[in-house]
């Protein structure tokens, strides 16, 4: 028997201290969670894809009685940066959400995201990684009002990721 040990760099940000275009990106994510349909969760959630152009590529998450029927943030922002923009690469996906289950109203916009960031489920950690596989390392930001985490690719979220089809 063999024992390891598997680790993953994570910086650690307060959103004041990241790069300027990472806010921008950030910035995108939280605003796209404005366009979330979130009727029973009240989790809204949203993504924003940083294309190999500059390009900035939004999405957010859609919910449906069939609940199947629905779909991730990070899922609609790739899907929709993969069918507008065919063929390139996505660089960098920035993650945000907010809920205003269990919070004071009156309160501003901004202050209902998160304290802490968020992670893509499964289904949008595999989905993401197929285009990392075909296009190169996408960087993940995970926005949290109090803290924001960077990743340096999808796998990085995913050990011992499915890549061989």
């Amino acid at each position: 028997m063999r024992e390891f040990e598997i680790t993953t760099l994570v910086k650690e940000y307060s959103f004041e201290e990241l790069p300027k275009a990472d806010r921008l990106l950030v910035e995108e994510a939280r605003s796209a969670t404005r366009s979330s349909l979130a009727t029973y969760s009240r989790f809204h959630v949203g993504a924003a894809i940083l294309m190999e152009n500059g390009d900035i590529v939004k999405g957010s998450n859609q919910e449906n009685a069939a609940y199947p029927s629905g779909t991730c943030a990070e899922r609609t922002a790739a899907f929709f940066a993969s069918a507008s923009h065919p063929g390139m690469a996505m660089k960098k996906i920035a993650i945000a959400a907010w809920t205003r289950l269990d919070r004071p109203e009156g309160l501003p916009w901004e202050e209902y995201f998160q304290a802490m960031p968020i992670s893509p489920c499964g289904a949008c950690r595999q989905a993401l990684l197929e285009y990392e596989k075909l296009y190169g390392k996408i960087e993940v930001i995970l926005y949290g009002r109090e803290k924001t985490y960077i990743f340096p690719s999808i796998a990085s979220l995913l050990p011992f990721c499915f890549t061989e089809f």
